[in-house]
């Protein structure tokens, strides 16, 4: 798999989510039929639903790799495996990442998936963010740790919390990720790049569709705005 460079990476960190999900709907609609995806609605499966929010908005966005992990919160009977296998894949994986994880406990969401003390040690090595399909804990102490969190809500208590799988493809508040595909996620949600796209094309269309935007939203804001005045101006660029 190619990774893109330490310059993308951070330059996509300067685009919102929805900005980045028109740039990727219209690269990749440059090499599947032009407008065809844009006709089809785009693509809703490349971000995410209203089932998870930003937790912590003040910490900004996070751009990285997901490394993905399923765990249980309270069922006593799982078949939990190691927790090393989670952390030794995050030495295996290039940085930033971000950490995709996903409650299967058969009440989902009754207990915490994750917490401060997993926050300082994911930030420690290279997580740059958590999306959790599940609750989190100590939101205060995660904020001090500086890491950014998605999640489904808070409580302040877990079960027995076990990790399941890890590494595996994980459908998370309907979005299918998986490892290794790049997630930018922001106050709106997450957006992914899709594996084999290339993020610097993203890259490239996001700085159009910004520069674009901004001339129609300057016209816009002109006085004495009319459709007919609007309708040249579209026509003409």
């Amino acid at each position: 798999m190619e990774y893109a460079s330490k310059e993308v990476l951070e330059e996509l960190k300067e685009f919102d989510t929805a900005t980045l999900f028109n740039a990727v709907i219209e690269s990749m609609g440059a090499t599947q039929g032009g407008k065809e995806l844009e006709d089809k609605g785009g693509m809703p499966q490349n971000y995410t639903g209203p089932g998870i929010r930003c937790l912590l908005p003040e910490l900004g966005r996070a751009v990285g790799y997901a490394i993905t992990a399923e765990v249980t919160t309270n069922d006593p009977d799982s078949e939990a495996i190691p927790w090393d296998e989670y952390y030794d894949l995050m030495e295996q994986t290039p940085v930033p990442m971000v950490a995709v994880m996903k409650d299967v406990d058969s009440r989902s969401g009754r207990g915490a998936s994750f917490g401060d003390g997993m926050a300082t040690r994911h930030k420690a090595y290279g997580v740059t963010g958590a999306i959790v399909d599940g609750s989190v804990r100590d939101l205060m102490g995660i904020k001090d740790v500086g890491l950014p969190m998605w999640g489904r809500g808070l409580v302040p208590g877990h079960g027995v919390f076990s990790l399941i799988r890890v590494n595996t493809s994980v459908t998370v508040a309907e979005l299918r990720i998986h490892p290794n595909e790049l997630l930018i996620a922001d106050t709106d949600g997450c957006v992914k790049v899709p594996a084999g796209h290339d993020a610097a094309a993203v890259l490239e269309k996001a700085k159009e569709i910004r520069e674009t935007e901004a001339e129609i939203q300057a016209f816009m804001r002109k006085p004495g705005l009319t459709q007919a005045k609007l309708k040249e101006f579209l026509a003409n660029r």
